[in-house]
């Protein structure tokens, strides 16, 4: 009764790598309850068995050992201890954030920045943004960047899959799909100040149509997310409304990242965007920098 209100998202997987991360869950927990359960019940019946109102059980005071029990104690729990680590380190492989989903559908590419306390949304391929609604067509792998702001964060659709951390100046990847349509909460898997509980985000699965038509409700929408608007949009602030912008400043995600990895001209010193370094370009500085290293 206690636990009614209670929803079990995890069991409960829309996507592809949910259900394989539900059937790792089970699977491993099965295996542990071999060990756990007739440890549970043997406690119970050893300790009715020989109480000490239980005059015909066997009183061995000066008993130490049994080679037979030995055996069945640390056999049992070495073979269940193998069959998980041969379990999790296929399962590690096969269900890598970093690894692409394979699918004849083309990846839906979007860009994850965290910041305080509210999600942006970049589509990459589209040149629109959205903050806390994450819309996505079913049955089309979505492959994720994520960095974050400022504070490291989570990033977390339960019933679709991994969670993944997003991290300032850095980059890291996850791949999900959605095989059923509905609407999936996001959330943030990490404490990050006052305003976390409000750090949620609608992930709106729904069919290529109705995809389609988000797009363009977004690329008609009056704001845009330039440069200006992004470090409004940075401060701290919870309880940010649903927001779409309609056009996107070029690299602003690759800005964020290398927002901390800047040279004393602001130039970007590392990633895909830096520039290449000479002689001719630094008048030999490079080479006393490294020289000095």
């Amino acid at each position: 009764m206690l636990l009614g209100g209670c929803s079990s998202a995890l069991l409960d997987p829309k996507g592809d790598i949910g259900a394989q991360e539900k059937h790792l869950i089970l699977v491993a927990l099965g295996l542990m309850l071999l060990v756990v359960i007739p440890v549970i019940v043997l406690t119970l019946f050893f300790a009715w068995r020989y109480r000490a109102s239980n005059t015909r059980a066997t009183y061995a005071p000066k008993w130490a050992h049994s080679t037979a029990i030995e055996v069945v104690v640390w056999s049992i729990p070495c073979v269940i201890i193998i069959t998980l680590g041969v379990l999790i380190w296929k399962t590690t492989h096969t269900l890598d954030p970093y690894k692409p989903i394979e699918s004849q559908q083309k990846p839906l590419r979007v860009d994850v920045v965290a910041l305080n306390w509210k999600w942006l949304f970049i589509y990459r391929d589209y040149g629109v943004a959205s903050v806390n609604e994450l819309a996505i067509p079913v049955d089309t792998p979505v492959e994720f960047r994520l960095t974050a702001e400022s504070l490291m964060n989570s990033f977390f659709i339960p019933q679709l899959g991994s969670q993944v951390y997003a991290m300032p100046a850095m980059q890291t990847q996850l791949h999900l799909i959605a095989n059923a349509p509905g609407t999936y909460e996001g959330r943030s898997a990490a404490f990050s100040g006052p305003g976390f509980a409000d750090m949620h985000f609608d992930a709106l699965a729904t069919s290529r149509s109705d995809f389609d038509a988000w797009i363009a409700r977004a690329k008609a929408a009056q704001r845009t997310l330039d440069t200006a608007t992004y470090t409004a949009l940075s401060q701290p602030g919870p309880k940010v409304p649903v927001t779409l912008y309609s056009d996107v400043a070029p690299h602003l995600f690759d800005d964020v990242v290398q927002r901390y990895m800047r040279g004393t001209a602001r130039d970007p010193m590392c990633g895909t965007r830096a520039p290449a370094l000479s002689l001719e370009s630094t008048g030999g500085q490079a080479s006393a920098t490294l020289a000095a290293e």
